[in-house]
């Protein structure tokens, strides 16, 4: 069968919603981050639905443009999905200890502050959100003993003009927010859900120089499993929209889906100038 592009820009609605609702900045910076694609393709996501369902949360980014009334977000990344849950339970403790970080931020300080894991969740959910607005490029990877190891980066600021951790609490308030495999949370979805599912990519991706990190985390296999899931939650009732790489494989596996859009983005994540630049993804619904 051939492989469907098609693209519906609802303009006129998508500039009614967004006099309604106003995105919330997520308060992580996340590598594969879907800031772009709700300020470019909003018109993909639904209207109206009962529950939104993310179990790659990241960022966050699609959550926090929504502003859903009900959620279950996931991810297997355990500090990921502790501090959001910090967040949600002490904002403003967790902004008092980002200001402590703020404080005393320099190389030495950080790679101190990566070496150490804390013993109370405040405290990790910190440092985790330190490292991440602290390190290059917002990048999250571990080596094989599961140690943080990304380098410090450019950035200096901890406590951002962006930040209203007040209004990220209210918002993560209707949430549950869990450490859970995709497939588990997925088979939760029923008819009414909205499921949103950005995965690692397990495809060369324009040179982004981590194809090799991404496949030891989530192989081929485990994008047929994500696959057999998504369709599962859609046979049950729930509307699903996936993002991937724009590569054969993929447009072979999701060969049957309603709808698959091919779309561009910018890149910034490759160390190299000369390898930034567009790259292809694509955009599915089932």
């Amino acid at each position: 069968m051939l492989v469907r592009l098609k693209s519906v820009r609802l303009r006129n609605l998508h500039v009614v919603t967004s006099l309604i609702k106003k995105t919330t900045t997520p308060f992580l910076k996340w590598v594969g981050g879907k800031r772009w694609l709700v300020e470019q393709y909003s018109e993909m996501l639904p209207i109206s639905y009962n529950r939104y369902i993310e179990p790659f949360l990241g960022s966050g980014a699609v959550f926090f443009h929504l502003k859903p009334e009900r959620a279950l977000l996931s991810d297997l990344n355990r500090e990921l999905i502790e501090c959001y849950q910090q967040m949600r339970a002490d904002p403003q403790g967790l902004s008092a200890l980002l200001a402590e970080h703020q404080g005393k931020h320099c190389k030495e300080y950080y790679y101190g502050v990566r070496a150490n894991i804390p013993a109370t969740p405040s405290k990790r959910a910190a440092r985790f959100l330190y490292l991440n607005r602290t390190c290059w490029n917002g990048l999250y990877r571990v080596n094989l003993k599961g140690q943080f190891n990304v380098p410090i980066g450019t950035k200096t600021n901890v406590l951002l003009t962006t930040d209203d951790f007040q209004e990220t609490s209210s918002l993560l308030e209707h949430a549950d927010i869990t450490h859970s495999d995709f497939e588990d949370t997925l088979n939760k979805a029923i008819e009414g859900d909205f499921v949103y599912i950005d995965p690692p990519y397990t495809v060369k991706h324009n040179y982004n120089g981590f194809l090799k990190y991404n496949e030891s985390i989530f192989r081929w296999k485990d994008q047929e499993r994500l696959h057999a899931a998504a369709v599962r939650a859609k046979q049950r009732g729930a509307t699903v929209v996936i993002s991937n790489a724009a590569h054969v494989s993929l447009y072979e596996l999701y060969k049957n889906s309603k709808t698959i859009l091919t779309i561009n983005r910018s890149s910034v994540l490759a160390a190299s100038s000369a390898k930034r630049g567009q790259v292809e993804e694509i955009l599915v619904r089932l």
